[in-house]
């Protein structure tokens, strides 16, 4: 079964005020799920800028890598504290599953990467009351911030 990747309303998975609260005021600890220490992924260099930021990366990948500096988890669910954001490296076919998960470990957002789209995860999401955003990249958006 794969997952619906079909788009209706853009702005409404990428609304800019979204993207305000999410990157100002949803919380600091980024659970960046498809880090690795592959330096040649955009995860490795999201999670860099992300960090210049003041934001808490936590890895998480099958290997539990630690990653510039932090610690790394096999799962979202083997994270011991509290989780803010979940930043989403994996493809659209996956990514409603990690949704899921970030709303049953009590995130307060979900971030899709750029082309990585599943309407029906935004609104299982949305409807579980989190923030989320799709086919955008917080390391572009946060310097727009000013």
């Amino acid at each position: 079964m794969s997952a619906d990747t079909t788009t209706t309303d853009p702005t409404a998975y990428s609304a800019s005020e979204t993207v305000r609260r999410i990157l100002t005021s949803t919380g600091d600890t980024w659970a960046v799920v498809g880090l690795s220490s592959n330096r040649a992924r955009a995860a490795y260099g999201v999670a860099a800028v992300l960090q210049r930021f003041g934001k808490r990366i936590v890895p998480v990948h099958p290997k539990a890598e630690t990653v510039h500096g932090e610690q790394g988890y096999a799962t979202l669910a083997d994270i011991p504290f509290p989780v803010d954001v979940v930043d989403v490296f994996v493809n659209s076919e996956l990514a409603g599953a990690v949704a899921d998960e970030a709303v049953a470990i009590g995130a307060k957002a979900v971030w899709f990467q750029l082309d990585v789209i599943d309407d029906a995860a935004f609104a299982r999401t949305r409807e579980a009351g989190l923030d989320m955003i799709m086919d955008r990249c917080p390391a572009i958006e946060i310097p727009r911030l000013g």
